[in-house]
């Protein structure tokens, strides 16, 4: 049982700027380059220069390391650097390792970042083609001597075990799916802008592994994304309103694997996840009534509906029920990947998805949900994962 510490970091830090590439299958440059472009679009949408960063943090899967960023893209003297692990799930955490940078005072403006060429270079979705000379590497002997080869056949078997448990069938993942789609239809800056999906195509769009068809996966995309952490003081003196970080988590459960946890006792949730909730609901003091918009990691549509039980916005085996009928578009109950998500924007491994709920804080998304005020973010799901909660300056 994790003892609960008191956690003082809520309010003290803040996204002050967002900055991103394009996003594209071909982007004809270096991963270095696409990094630095995202840098500095975010600074200067920070009104920052790049001589005020002193900090710098990234995934330890990005190819472009913190010294050779700043280099590239006329940053000084670094007195902060990090990296986090597991893929997506280092998303929020990225954040949340900028934010106890600048609220101990290490640091004073970090800038996380995220660039590659996950379509046009190295591809995830073709899985683990070498020895991984790890601890990690070696424990994927236990699962790819049998076919699972590839994140898509890791989810499906935990996808499997849901529909079975909860007496379900594959086509219940399809809300996720349109609702994704159908914010990236109106989204200029989204891979699939203007090309909405309906349930009838997710059913009939061709099987990967099942129970997940084509649909019920991200897509692959090559870009950078990157996000200006400050003092919440610091941040009131900026062009933009600050997107205060109100909660930030990382979180990983009993027996957790990377994307292989089949040996827990039960195999529908997603107990690292829930690690996360907790904290963000005990130190935020919000509750699922209070989330205006959120944006759930959807590398595979099955673990949005299991984020959503997770988190508690309906019970265990409820995620299907909840978001039928439209409840995730813009007028439901819980909007849910207003920008398109990894579905339909881009695959960034979700940094792009903390900087819509900057736009949503700042009033300036594509699909603006009205007033909001407290916006959830989720890293990746199946591996050690993390989260926040943005809100509004107070």
């Amino acid at each position: 049982m994790s003892v609960h510490r008191a956690d003082t970091l809520g309010g003290r830090a803040a996204i002050a700027g967002i900055g991103a590439t394009e996003f594209s299958k071909d982007s004809g440059r270096s991963e270095l380059k696409l990094a630095v472009e995202a840098v500095h679009a975010a600074l200067d949408d920070a009104g920052l220069r790049p001589q005020d960063v002193d900090g710098l943090v990234t995934f330890t899967m990005d190819t472009s390391p913190e010294i050779t960023v700043a280099q590239a893209a006329g940053i000084g003297e670094l007195s902060f650097f990090s990296r986090v692990h597991y893929g997506g799930g280092a998303a929020c955490a990225t954040v949340q390792q900028a934010a106890l940078a600048v609220a101990t005072g290490i640091a004073e403006v970090v800038v996380c970042y995220r660039a590659f060429n996950e379509r046009s270079g190295h591809r995830f979705g073709a899985g683990l083609t070498s020895r991984q000379p790890s601890a990690e590497g070696v424990s994927m002997g236990w699962t790819m001597p049998y076919g699972l080869l590839t994140p898509a056949s890791w989810v499906a078997l935990h996808a499997q075990r849901y529909l079975h448990s909860y007496g379900l069938g594959p086509d219940v993942f399809g809300p996720v799916a349109v609702a994704d789609r159908r914010h990236a239809a109106t989204n200029p800056a989204a891979y699939f802008h203007q090309r909405p999906i309906t349930l009838d195509e997710h059913r009939a769009s061709r099987w990967i592994v099942e129970p997940l068809r084509l649909l019920d996966c991200c897509q692959e995309t090559d870009g950078g994304q990157a996000l200006v952490v400050t003092t919440v003081e610091r941040a009131r003196d900026l062009p933009r309103p600050p997107a205060v970080v109100t909660a930030a988590a990382q979180g990983a459960g009993r027996a957790q694997e990377a994307m292989t946890s089949f040996y827990r006792d039960d195999l529908t949730g997603l107990p690292e996840m829930g690690v996360v909730a907790r904290q963000l609901w005990r130190t935020s003091g919000l509750t699922p009534a209070d989330i205006d918009t959120a944006v759930l990691y959807d590398h595979f549509t099955p673990f949005v509906l299991m984020q959503l039980e997770e988190f508690g916005f309906c019970g265990p085996g409820e995620g299907a029920a909840f978001a039928a009928g439209g409840v995730l578009e813009l007028d439901g109950r819980l909007p849910v990947n207003t920008h398109g998500g990894q579905l339909g924007e881009a695959y960034l491994h979700g940094m792009n998805g903390i900087a819509e709920a900057v736009r949503q804080l700042r009033g300036s998304s594509v699909n603006q949900i009205p007033g909001a005020e407290h916006v959830l973010v989720t890293a990746g799901t199946g591996v050690p994962t993390s989260g926040l909660i943005l809100g509004i300056d107070r």
